[in-house]
């Protein structure tokens, strides 16, 4: 049995990630299930460099354990690509996703629905054992709504409208598979099976 750490304590996160991945002998575990401590700065200004950082810090912590890390976020064409790399502190370093979604909606306040385009966007960097980095992305074209719709998701999903749902239901109205089928992250976590696979 392998081992794959998830440098995450979001366990919505690690279980879209573990459900994705479904590998027959592969088990995997987060930093907490394994009482690791890493929580490196997110500094860079990429998905991919963030997602760098916190699978190596995941792979050096456990010392040597195989470790994939994700980042992803919002980006919003109205605002430039905001909130991007810094959707999850995008009211703040310690704000919570109603926070968030909040300033969001302030920001898009007098944007109206054709230009409120965005997409959500991951990148997964898997480290193994060895060191050996596989990188992956995904993404889901959509829109921001005007207020928070649904219950089954988290971040930003209450706003998001999918195009691939016709417009008609966020990410958070759907079920975790629904949404596992379209998502950014079900995206990238399906590149990178196909690319581990080899």
């Amino acid at each position: 049995m392998k081992t794959v750490l998830i440098a995450t304590n979001n366990a919505h996160k690690a279980e879209e990630i573990a459900s994705a991945l479904a590998f027959e002998d592969w088990e995997f575990r987060t930093l907490r299930e394994l009482g690791i401590r890493s929580d490196p700065a997110e500094d860079a200004d990429s998905f991919e460099g963030n997602a760098r950082i916190k699978a190596l810090a995941a792979h050096e912590a456990s010392g040597g354990m195989a470790a994939l890390a994700d980042d992803s976020g919002l980006q919003v064409d109205a605002l430039g690509g905001a909130p991007g790399v810094y959707s999850a502190r995008y009211a703040g370093e310690d704000a919570t996703d109603a926070q968030n979604n909040a300033k969001l909606l302030a920001a898009l306040a007098d944007v109206p629905d054709e230009k409120r385009t965005a997409r959500f966007v991951s990148t997964l960097v898997f480290v193994d054992e060895d060191g050996a980095e596989t990188v992956a992305h995904g993404t889901v074209e959509g829109r921001v709504g005007h207020e928070g719709r649904g219950s089954e998701g988290f971040g930003y999903d209450p706003l998001f409208f999918p195009d691939v749902f016709g417009g008609e239901r966020t990410l958070a109205e759907v079920s975790q598979a629904e949404k596992n089928a379209v998502s950014h992250r079900g995206n990238a976590l399906r590149a990178l099976r196909a690319l581990l696979a080899h």
